[in-house]
């Protein structure tokens, strides 16, 4: 079956996913974090891509990026898989690919459903019941969007620069929207879609990257998926 094209808009944010092959573990020791980390920093800045949230689980990787060329995304997920799937089995004595298959990702409607994202991935470490709250969990950008840790892997999103004008404020206001909890529709929504490759947004978001692409892109427009949202 040969494999489903891939569509990316530049400057459009999107929602990366990969899984471990088997929903095996992926990351063992800090070390193996680390190493990942400075590989998509390198890819990230080699192919233009300004990432705004990620979560390295111990299985898979979620990551939010607007991509300044659309073959910014997977050129800079081949250079990870290329540097972090050999080191993997040199260290573990292992072979073959640690993934399942390619990355999933979905387009992502700036309105309202960005900073929603974000919450979605940084607060992944909670679901899993790795932690009771998301700023005690190294691997993600949470600390960097609302504790205003360094980190060189993120760029803040116009969305998230404009929730205040001071970093202070800004941050105090991006902490304040996980004061409430997201939708289970909503959380439905996200996951439905980077599962499937289906922009997320609404209606006008998926027919407006859909006449830009001049093609149908994941599921059917019109099952429902952010409408109404």
């Amino acid at each position: 079956m040969p494999r489903k094209p891939r569509f990316f808009l530049p400057d459009t944010p999107v929602h990366v996913v990969q899984r471990g092959h088997s929903r095996e573990p992926v990351f063992f020791e800090d070390s193996d974090y680390r190493a990942y980390l400075e590989w998509l920093t390198e890819a990230a800045t080699r192919y233009q891509c300004a990432i705004h949230a990620y979560a390295l689980m111990t299985n898979h990787v979620h990551i939010l990026l607007s991509p300044r060329q659309p073959q910014g995304v997977s050129r800079m997920m081949q250079y990870v898989g290329r540097r972090y799937v050999p080191y993997i089995n040199y260290t573990y004595g292992t072979s073959g690919s640690i993934w399942e298959g390619r990355y999933k990702a979905s387009l992502i409607q700036d309105e309202p459903y960005l900073l929603t994202c974000m919450r979605y991935i940084e607060l992944n470490p909670v679901r899993a019941n790795m932690t009771t709250a998301p700023q005690h969990y190294r691997w993600s950008s949470y600390r960097a969007n609302a504790q205003g840790k360094e980190d060189r892997l993120i760029t803040p999103h116009p969305l998230y620069t404009g929730l205040a004008r001071t970093n202070a404020s800004r941050q105090e206001a991006y902490r304040a929207l996980f004061k409430a909890h997201i939708d289970e529709k909503v959380l439905t929504d996200i996951r439905c879609a980077w599962q499937t490759g289906t922009p997320l947004g609404n209606d006008h978001f998926k027919d407006k990257i859909e006449r830009k692409l001049n093609t149908k892109v994941g599921q059917a427009r019109r099952e429902g998926l952010g409408k109404g949202l």
